[in-house]
């Protein structure tokens, strides 16, 4: 039995951290409810491209980087996080076949169950029902999707990411 020898760890950390940083940097206000969830959509693409290597455990430390970054409660970004993981692993083979467009569409499924799960703990937590707008980041990464997949293909192929 050969050993398979991974290349490109360092690409795919410098992407979740350059993911981590678009979720923190200060927006305006305006722009603050269509911030797409940066850290889950480079999730979602590194389970459907390597699946063997990104999964339920880099999510899960993933959200837990989130929580403290963002403030929230430990472990609401790290559960949404695990269950997109875990989703976008079991269907990976068939969302590689897909066009862009159906992409995208599973993408806004999965950015809606993420959001829907954090919507879920705080109102477990007590905080406050949002308002529509609360949504609107889903629809924002459904948008950029197509941007997201063709930045990090093309630096997977540059980098022999595998």
């Amino acid at each position: 039995m050969t050993l398979m020898r991974h290349h490109g760890g360092g690409i795919i950390v410098l992407t979740f951290v350059v993911a981590l940083i678009l979720t923190i940097v200060p927006v305006p206000e305006w722009a603050r409810v269509a911030r797409p969830d940066w850290v889950a959509l480079v999730l979602i693409y590194w389970c459907l491209a390597l699946p063997q290597r990104v999964g339920v455990g880099v999510a899960w430390l993933l959200g837990i980087i989130e929580d403290v970054l963002t403030g929230t409660l430990l472990g609401q970004h790290a559960l949404a996080l695990v269950v997109v993981a875990f989703l976008a692993l079991k269907l990976h083979q068939r969302l590689r076949l897909y066009p862009l467009w159906q992409q995208s569409l599973t993408v806004l499924v999965l950015l809606t169950l993420n959001q829907l799960l954090i919507l879920w703990v705080n109102g477990i937590t007590g905080r406050p029902a949002q308002s529509w707008l609360y949504w609107s980041p889903s629809l924002a990464g459904m948008l950029v999707w197509p941007l997201v997949f063709t930045v990090l293909r093309n630096l997977r192929r540059r980098f022999a990411v595998s």
